[in-house]
């Protein structure tokens, strides 16, 4: 049988025994959210659906794009008995949004939100035939994270295809009575060590801690400690001078590491398979560096969107070939916009050098709506952030938090609802994590006054390119007196807190329109756009594009920035490649604008 997506979905936390349930499973609309009172829960469901594809998507083999409030997903498995004495875990690795789980009729999880992974332990059941049905209910309202999703039936300016129900891989997995949790890497570069902090099931006593690193020629460090007097015993993987090799964009070295739990008789009793990458990032002033480095960060906005599989990548594949067009563009990273992406997408960010910012898709989380003053909704989105920031904390690729997007909303007031809640996020990030910057709002609304980087987005939309530029010039021009462009709602009112001398990057622009088959300067339709007037060549498009980084690149106060975007996403036609990856520009041409020495990088 030929499996969907049947890669291990979660490559920072291997176990060697797992059975993958992406494929086919019966699958119904339900429009009305009234399938449990129906007893959907007992019976079969009317149509076949192909996971872990939304059934919005071509893939899923439904291809509905109308709304539903709620879809119902229905498959019976064998679980192996070849994990007798283990207990079964069942994962979905992201369903939109909120899911409640049935096997064998019993209730046994349930999860509000639709980008961040969830699990339920099903017991020792190997051997036994079991049935899983899964209700998600997918409400459209406001108050709601859901990133670029269309609350409108088609698409529209910046929204695109909704997302509902399952559409990251589903799996089973065996694990010890006692077992290792996801464990926490924490690079440090100053002393060479790789630490780990790893949470337990339980402490039974007598347990150990035992982990083992190694590069290409075989073992480099091994360590155990005591795993009986914490809940999540610490361990430290000192690296001799002679095998230091760190993780940075033009070397992407990654450890390998064997993480062990054993007990008072030395058996081991679980065991995974991870890496590490040793790798710093640090504020300089105005300079962010990596390992000590200045790095200019040239970044693209990438969206994740796919054609035939909306959120979904069609395949392994389709993850590698967008990072290897946005280098071969001349980007050395991506902001991860509006989405939480999937983890075998860092993994290959890690492998790759490719530096990225984890970002949460908050969009509709805040809208602007009178009943949106209810707080639940703010801690349900922080919930979510925290799942991620956990997920992801390990990734050497990942450079930056930022979890807002253009924050303007007026909940209540400015300066209370929404700033307390811009201020939540921020600290959530950084009580997470200490290792990386944290921006408190891409974008508009600065709320948090020690936020460790500041933005702004900024794109060119006036009727006359060049007279805009110079503009664009004057107003990134100050940063050395300490005076920084902010963001205004509906360009007039200031919603962000003082800049105090961060490291600032703008991170949005350009977003060019550009189709060869459309008219030459054109301008927007209901079925294309981008911003401002299209230019009216294709090489008038490089020298628009050189302009524009040629200003961020000589700035010796900017430390990178974002241009929107890697490829068209349905009608916003503005990337570097079309929305099936295939080529609009010369990437030569647009790498070697990009790629000279920016100013920061010189000083």
């Amino acid at each position: 049988m030929n499996i969907p997506r049947p890669e291990y979905p979660r490559p920072q936390f291997v176990r060697p025994d797992w059975l993958c349930l992406n494929g086919e499973w019966e699958f119904e609309i339900d429009h009305g959210n009234s399938g449990f009172e129906r007893g959907l829960v007992e019976r079969s469901l009317q149509q076949r659906i192909t996971v872990p594809f939304c059934p919005e998507s071509e893939l899923s083999g439904i291809h509905y794009q109308d709304f539903m409030q709620a879809v119902w997903y229905r498959r019976t498995v064998t679980v192996p008995s070849e994990w007798a004495g283990q207990r079964v875990l069942l994962h979905f690795q992201a369903a939109d949004y909120d899911s409640t789980v049935w096997v064998n009729g019993a209730e046994v999880a349930r999860h509000r939100g639709g980008f961040t992974p969830f699990s339920c332990d099903l017991g020792q059941i190997a051997g036994q035939t079991i049935t899983i049905v899964v209700r998600a209910r997918d409400d459209s309202r406001p108050g709601q994270p859901r990133g670029k999703q269309s609350q409108q039936f088609a698409d529209y300016t910046c929204f695109y295809t909704r997302t509902t129900g399952i559409w990251q891989t589903v799996w089973l997995e065996p694990v010890p009575e006692i077992a290792l949790r996801r464990t926490r890497i924490t690079p440090d570069v100053a002393n060479g060590i790789i630490r780990l902090e790893q949470p337990l099931t339980n402490n039974t006593p007598g347990l150990r801690l035992h982990a083992t690193l190694l590069d290409e020629k075989g073992v480099v460090v091994e360590n155990e400690t005591r795993a009986d007097l914490d809940l999540a015993p610490r361990l430290d993987l000192t690296i001799p001078a002679e095998r230091r090799r760190l993780w940075q964009p033009e070397d992407p070295h990654l450890y390998d590491l064997i993480i062990e739990l054993r007990n008072a008789e030395g058996k081991v009793v679980d065991r995974f398979t991870s890496y590490a990458g040793l790798r710093s990032v640090s504020l300089d002033g105005k300079a962010i560096k990596i390992n000590g480095k200045t790095i200019f960060q040239r970044l693209v906005l990438d969206q994740g969107y796919y054609p035939d599989g909306i959120m979904t990548a069609p395949n392994e594949e389709a993850l590698i070939q967008d990072i290897k067009l946005g280098l071969a563009a001349g980007f050395n990273g991506a902001r991860l916009h509006q989405k939480v992406f999937e983890e075998r997408f860092l993994y290959h960010a890690d492998k790759m050098g490719y530096l990225v910012w984890g970002e949460f898709p908050d969009w509709g989380a805040l809208d602007r709506v009178p009943w949106q003053d209810d707080p639940s909704y703010t801690i349900t989105f922080a919930a979510q952030w925290l799942e991620e920031l956990e997920r992801d904390y390990s990734h050497p690729a990942i450079v930056g938090w930022c979890a807002l997007n253009e924050t303007i909303q007026d909940i209540r007031d400015s300066n209370t609802v929404l700033g307390d809640a811009t201020r939540a996020l921020f600290l959530a990030a950084k009580a997470m994590d200490t290792t990386r910057p944290v921006l408190d709002a891409s974008g508009y609304s600065h709320r948090v006054l020690e936020t460790d980087v500041y933005d702004s987005h900024y794109y060119l939309t006036g009727e006359d390119f060049w007279k805009d530029l110079e503009t664009f010039k004057e107003e990134h021009s100050h940063l050395g007196e300490g005076i920084a462009f902010t963001n205004k709602r509906d360009g007039k009112v200031q919603i962000s807190t003082p800049y105090r001398g961060q490291p600032y990057f703008v991170s949005e622009f350009g977003g060019m329109w550009w189709q060869p088959d459309h008219k030459a300067g054109h301008s927007n339709t209901n079925s294309s756009w981008g911003y401002g007037i299209a230019p009216d060549s294709e090489e008038e498009f490089y020298r628009r594009f050189q302009a524009l980084c040629d200003i961020l690149l000589d700035n010796e106060h900017m430390f990178g920035y974002c241009y929107t975007q890697l490829t068209d996403v349905s009608i916003e036609q503005n990337g570097i490649y079309t929305y099936a990856r295939g080529l609009k520009f010369d990437g030569e041409r647009l790498r070697k604008i990009q790629t000279r020495q920016a100013a920061i990088e010189k000083a």
